[in-house]
């Protein structure tokens, strides 16, 4: 017994003074890495059972909202198994919708809009440029709202001669159908047509009248859009047809709001404006200034009771026939300069307006130039709409010229503003 006694005393007071503690087997998964040296006093060990104990109870309660959230994951897969059909149909359909061609499915359209609009299918097949194994002809999404006006536009016999109808034309591209449909037709072609007048004298020469078809205008001869500027009312680009008039002498001069071409190409070395871009360029008068001094100039113009693009071109310009609105059909970074004079002013949407500034900024070159010839605003615009809209657009500024429009009166608070604008270099 004394034996048993003393090597009991001897195991206790070896295993509470060793120099080493031992750990308990977990018990559960929380406790697998939770070390309980044996050394510590009966609370310690009474706490960390305890917190064990909660993060149990913890557990036991997410795993019974897992169950229920897990029961109500069944019942909603049930349903739309049973739903399925119904929505395989509705799937089907939206593919047709966006896939196929988006009028393929609205009743009473022509055989025709849809050969125009729809997709075609590639002959080699897949194209990885492309991304796609179908070629879809680009047409305005606002074509779409105006069913009867594009089956009347689409109505015509295949390889006959089109409907002389360009001024309807017109304004379902002003409604935002740009580009419309091609058409398997044939224009209308000018009676008694003759060869347009040599380069260069074609600049500045009236073409004669056999060079185009009067049908949609009110005027029928160049005499009557040379007349208008004697005439009351209203008219787009009132006196621009007469060559001999004020287009004789415009961009001529610099001063003020008027700036001279050459003052403009002196901002660049020299032959480094070689292409660009004139907005609304009425009859082309600057593209052919600019030609002139060996620049090419593309004119974008709209026929407003007028032949505006048949006049640039008769002149030996190149015309576009593009509204403010359309996407500038230009690669980025490409473009010298831009100008346009009275088009773009206050009259357009500020947000349309802030786009085009932005898309104007894309087809620049690094360094080249935006002139905004006479833009017309309020007086309370300049500086809180359009100075701000500038400078969001990002371009710098080399010339600027502000002044009061004084022809309706002082108060109507009416102005110009000239600008000539760069994008930086980098």
């Amino acid at each position: 017994m004394l034996v048993l006694v003393i090597l009991t005393n001897l195991l206790t007071m070896y295993i509470f003074a060793g120099p080493s503690s031992f750990n308990l087997h977990p018990i559960s998964k929380y406790t697998q890495h939770l070390s309980l040296p044996l050394w510590e006093p009966p609370s310690a060990l009474l706490h960390e059972l305890n917190a064990t104990q909660r993060e149990l109870t913890r557990s036991r309660s997410e795993i019974e909202e897992l169950t229920q959230q897990l029961k109500f994951t069944n019942l909603i897969v049930k349903a739309l198994a049973t739903d399925l059909p119904r929505l395989q149909n509705s799937v089907s359909a939206n593919q047709i919708t966006s896939n196929s061609s988006i009028l393929d499915h609205i009743n009473g359209l022509s055989r025709e809009i849809k050969l125009a609009i729809g997709p075609h299918k590639l002959p080699l097949g897949y194209s990885p440029r492309m991304g796609s194994d179908e070629l879809f002809p680009p047409v305005g999404g606002a074509c779409l709202k105006y069913k009867d006006e594009l089956a009347q536009y689409m109505a015509y016999t295949i390889g006959a001669e089109c409907p002389v109808d360009d001024v309807f034309a017109q304004q379902l591209m002003l409604k935002g159908c740009e580009p419309l449909p091609r058409r398997r037709c044939h224009p209308k072609a000018p009676a008694k047509y003759v060869n347009p007048t040599p380069l260069p004298g074609s600049l500045w020469a009236t073409p004669p009248d056999t060079s185009i078809v009067w049908d949609p205008y009110t005027c029928k001869n160049y005499k009557c859009l040379i007349d208008r500027k004697n005439k009351p009312g209203y008219y787009d680009c009132k006196d621009c047809f007469d060559l001999q008039g004020r287009e004789k002498a415009r961009w001529l001069f610099d001063k003020g709001l008027d700036y001279g071409v050459d003052q403009v190409l002196s901002t660049k070395p020299r032959g480094t404006i070689r292409i660009g871009l004139d907005i609304g360029g009425g009859t082309g008068t600057f593209a052919a200034r600019m030609k002139e001094r060996n620049v090419t100039i593309i004119t974008t113009s709209m026929n407003l009771d007028g032949p505006f693009n048949s006049f640039i071109s008769s002149r030996g310009l190149l015309s576009m026939h593009l509204s403010i609105s359309q996407r500038l059909p230009f690669f980025e970074n490409t473009l010298d300069i831009v100008h346009s004079m009275h088009v773009l002013s206050n009259w357009i949407p500020d947000m349309v307006l802030e786009f085009t500034l932005y898309d104007i900024y894309r087809v620049l070159r690094p360094g080249g130039l935006l002139w905004l010839d006479h833009f017309f605003c309020l007086g309370h615009q300049l500086n809180t709409t359009y100075v701000p809209m500038l400078n969001r657009a990002g371009f710098k500024r080399l010339r600027w010229n502000a002044g009061l429009k004084l022809d309706r009166g002082a108060d109507k608070n009416e102005w110009y503003f000239s600008a000539l604008l760069e994008k930086p270099m980098s």
